[in-house]
């Protein structure tokens, strides 16, 4: 990963904020210590750990929301917009009394480790009310992946998650729209429980039951016997490398990683935080970082319908211009679709950046022309730049690890280890390994021994199966930068090594607006070649006026976008003549990856081998003599490999 929680996802390399913004001054922000202690073993590792230890911790997350609900009980703690667009609002106070009432509910049904709650829905406060309530009184819960009911059209994915948990309750919000996901596959002795619109061939319990629940005595002696090895939820993995597999989450790893990201973002000690924030919960960085934060440093978390897609990203603009946050997580997808709204309005502009502290970006590289455009923006508004960081860590590890020192903050650059967390750099296949080791880190996988023994060296380390380097070879505390997947990387006929994570985002970098995301092949072959994800947005603008009127097929197609394409890749072969570091020919796909073939995760992150195994008619395409239509040949090299074939 570059970005914290998805430690499939790349980095891409480059300079440092540049042009209007760069002689502007960066907003003055207290953060942590930095730096890291180094040490060598003989065998080739390296072992990398913060010299300041760790501070003390909680047993358990939800104390912080009795200590919120005393010290600031009518804070707002989330809050989530209604159907007649006013927000619906939930204080501390009345957080905690909810929780109680539903975690009586709770102990009144046989749920326990054994039968957990599963949620397949959305984010929203019925699902937080039921995933604190759980946590108080110590009933492990799983958010599910909402795409695994509402986008597979098999729902292969969600039956094999429900059946690995044995789950007691599933919720989701709205019965009817979950209705085929219910029907298909949750365990009929489950109990369903919806918000509303109870779906007509099963029964449901109405969330509004649990929460005229009277709490009991009963509630504050489970929620003293929850511990640091509690388990407080388990967190899917989004089936990157195969079915999803269960994470397990304990308070330890919840906890301990909360003070691990109070201590690099200090100011969050002085300045409660406010977040307006659309990303998923059944995903580590919404649902522990995000969430986590706000409730750890008694903030308040405004809850985004938006996304950042052209549908969706019009919502989440419409809360920025009423909500202004102290940070701002989110993809760089996020931050291009914001862009150009922040450059359109300048009362959305001076609203966004007025008490902004920090950006943080995560799942792929940020692109340099997306960190300036910021830079710029945020000097029109209020004459300084923000501090924008990221880091490195998975959903194994709760999920912050590393984080970048904002002295050295640069596209590409993921930083160090945070007190608490031990990096070890093991040497696998001519690569540095990334391995993780502390308090935050997962006892392993849920009813799943063998990949929990799989996932582990003998030291006890949860290996990333990221490679990284560092930035700068003579001064290691700059930190480290992504250096490719290894179990992504092949050779080529030649014994050439293709290094696919930063080829990747070399690709993508050099071809933005238009490349959402690419595929390398070449395994054993002459050359490296690319299965292409167009952005058609920026594509429909190629093509002119006809452009309004194409469908995808059509739009890859044009002449227009097919020249441009092969001029972007003739251009980056120019600057990377070496045979790894260039594609010689590419396909631009028009047809979606698919969900329920594990081609893409409900993230949107690429199973490369997936897509490459589905799709290997096309891949034969790349190679195949004369080349056909639909493949672009990038330059006379591979002009002259097609006639060679």
């Amino acid at each position: 990963m570059a970005g914290l929680p998805d430690a499939n996802a790349s980095a891409v390399t480059g300079a440092a904020a540049a042009g209007a913004g760069m002689s502007a001054p960066l907003r003055a922000v207290r953060l942590g210590p930095t730096g890291a202690e180094f040490s060598h073993a003989p065998d080739g590792c390296i072992y990398v750990r913060a010299p300041e230890p760790l501070a003390p911790y909680p047993a358990k997350l939800t104390e912080r929301l009795d200590y919120w609900a005393a010290t600031a009980p009518e804070r707002v703690f989330v809050a989530k917009r209604k159907p007649d667009g006013t927000w619906r609002t939930l204080s501390y106070a009345a957080t905690l009394a909810a929780v109680r009432q539903i975690g009586q509910a709770i102990l009144a049904r046989p749920l326990s480790a054994e039968r957990p709650i599963a949620i397949l829905s959305e984010n929203d406060i019925e699902h937080l009310l039921l995933a604190l309530a759980a946590m108080y009184v110590g009933v492990p819960y799983a958010p599910i992946s909402p795409a695994y009911s509402l986008i597979s059209s098999d729902f292969g994915k969600l039956r094999h998650v429900l059946q690995l948990l044995t789950p007691g309750l599933v919720f989701a919000a709205d019965g009817e729209r979950y209705g085929r996901a219910i029907a298909a596959a949750v365990p009929p002795d489950a109990e369903l429980l919806v918000t509303a619109a109870p779906p007509g061939a099963r029964a449901a319990t109405l969330f509004a039951d649990l929460v005229a629940t009277a709490a009991t005595p009963a509630v504050d002696a489970a929620h003293g016997a929850v511990g640091p090895d509690t388990v407080a939820k388990i967190l899917f993995t989004s089936g990157s490398t195969g079915m999803p597999k269960g994470v397990i989450n304990t308070q330890r790893m919840l906890c301990s990683n909360q003070v691990m990201l109070r201590t690099s973002l200090a100011f969050m000690q002085e300045q409660p935080p406010v977040i307006v924030d659309w990303l998923p919960w059944n995903h580590t960085f919404g649902g522990n970082h995000n969430v986590g934060l706000v409730l750890y440093n008694g903030g308040s978390l405004y809850i985004d319908d938006g996304k950042p897609t052209p549908e969706g990203i019009d919502e989440t603009v419409r809360n920025l211009r009423e909500i202004a946050p102290t940070i701002f997580f989110n993809v760089p997808k996020g931050y291009e679709a914001l862009i150009p709204y922040l450059r359109r309005e300048p009362a959305l502009r001076q609203t966004f950046f007025s008490r902004l502290q920090l950006m943080f970006y995560s799942a792929a590289g940020m692109a340099q022309y997306l960190w300036d455009a910021l830079d710029e923006l945020a000097v029109q508004s209020c004459g300084e730049r923000i501090v924008m960081l990221t880091g490195l860590g998975a959903t194994e590890s709760a999920p912050f690890a590393i984080v970048c020192d904002q002295r050295y903050s640069q596209s590409g650059n993921v930083g160090l280890p945070v007190p608490g967390v031990e990096l070890k750099l093991a040497p696998v296949a001519g690569k540095m390994e990334a391995r993780l080791r502390g308090p935050n880190v997962t006892p392993g996988y849920w009813r799943q021994p063998s990949l929990t023994e799989q996932a582990f060296d003998a030291e006890g380390f949860y290996k990333l199966g990221d490679a990284l380097l560092p930035i700068d070879p003579d001064d290691p505390q700059k930190g480290f930068k992504f250096d490719g997947r290894i179990t992504e990387d092949f050779k080529l006929a030649t014994g050439t090594w293709v290094s696919v994570g930063p080829l990747r985002a070399r690709i993508i970098e050099h071809s933005a607006p238009y490349v959402r995301d690419v595929v390398i092949a070449g395994i054993d072959r002459d050359e490296v070649t690319a299965l292409v994800l167009p952005d058609f947005a920026a594509c429909r603008r190629l093509c002119g006026e006809a452009g309004a009127d194409l469908a995808p097929a059509g739009m890859v197609a044009h002449g227009a976008v097919r020249q441009k394409f092969r001029e972007l890749f003739a251009s980056l072969a120019a600057v990377n003549p070496g045979s790894s570091r260039r594609i010689a020919r590419a396909i631009l796909l028009h047809e979606p990856l698919s969900i329920d073939a594990g081609e893409v995760t409900d993230k949107g992150s690429i199973n490369q081998r997936a897509v490459l195994a589905h799709r290997a008619e096309l891949v034969a395409e790349l190679y195949r003599v004369p080349p056909p239509p639909q493949v672009i040949v990038v330059g006379e090299r591979a002009q002259d490999m097609a006639s060679r074939c």
